[in-house]
């Protein structure tokens, strides 16, 4: 049995395109630690000064969407307002039909549609 497969060279593909990228390597993230001493006052000095306001925007921004962390546009803030009414809308519709009133509408649903889609009957009977 291996003597079947020994013409052939095992290991990955190798695909035309992967040659350019195979040269690409990631890069490494920088970790906090390397700063010096001087830059690491300033950053804790800037991140105290930041926070409170982003504090402020957060519990303004917890009455609106979840957006993820961040900031909706405009045009995000009325579709997701737009979809929220709709879906306020189909549920207040559903809720408002009885069983009995749906079954009805899908009745007449059916009954006005073409017979083209009826299953044909088979035999003498």
């Amino acid at each position: 049995m291996s003597d079947a497969y020994s013409a052939f060279a095992g290991g990955g593909l190798k695909l035309k395109g992967a040659a350019a990228q195979a040269g690409v390597k990631k890069k490494k993230k920088k970790s906090t630690t390397s700063l010096p001493a001087s830059a690491k006052d300033d950053a804790a000095a800037s991140a105290t000064i930041v926070s409170p306001p982003a504090a402020a925007a957060g519990s303004s921004s917890s009455s609106s969407s979840s957006g993820g962390g961040r900031r909706l546009t405009p045009a995000e803030q009325r579709f997701e307002e737009m979809r929220k009414k709709r879906q306020e809308q189909r549920a207040n519709e559903i809720a408002s039909k009885s069983h009995k009133e749906r079954v009805q509408e899908f009745n007449a649903y059916l009954d006005s549609l073409s017979e083209h889609y009826d299953i044909p009957k088979v035999g003498p009977g």
